[in-house]
């Protein structure tokens, strides 16, 4: 059986990571990885786009199935998207392929 997998990544302010697993799980992902990053965004873009710049920042990894994306996505715009204090933005990439994750089958590339 082949699953299809998305990578989302998303960039809050420090002390949002558990709000945005919150947000995650609830849509049905599981777990994730959470990164601790450093903003870099200039005095131009804090005034372009009227935030308050918190340059420490946590990256949150969670890889889901790609069924729920769009739902997790949405879940996170709402619980900690820029107009909230995470401030948090966040992307999906496709997955290629993955191993690793237990009860699931993997499909080997035929070569």
């Amino acid at each position: 059986m082949d699953f299809a997998y998305e990578m989302i990544l998303c960039i809050v302010n420090t002390g949002f990571s558990d709000v945005v697993m919150e947000a995650a799980r609830a849509c049905g992902a599981g777990g994730g990885t959470v990164i601790h990053a450093r903003g870099t965004a200039n005095q131009e873009a804090e005034t372009f786009f009227k935030i308050t710049i918190q340059p420490e920042k946590e990256v949150v990894m969670i890889l889901v199935p790609a069924a729920i994306k769009d739902d997790v996505l949405r879940a996170l715009y709402e619980k900690v998207g820029l107009q909230t204090p995470g401030q948090g933005i966040a992307l999906a990439l496709p997955v290629d392929g993955v191993v690793g994750l237990p009860n699931r089958d993997v499909k080997e590339k035929s070569e």
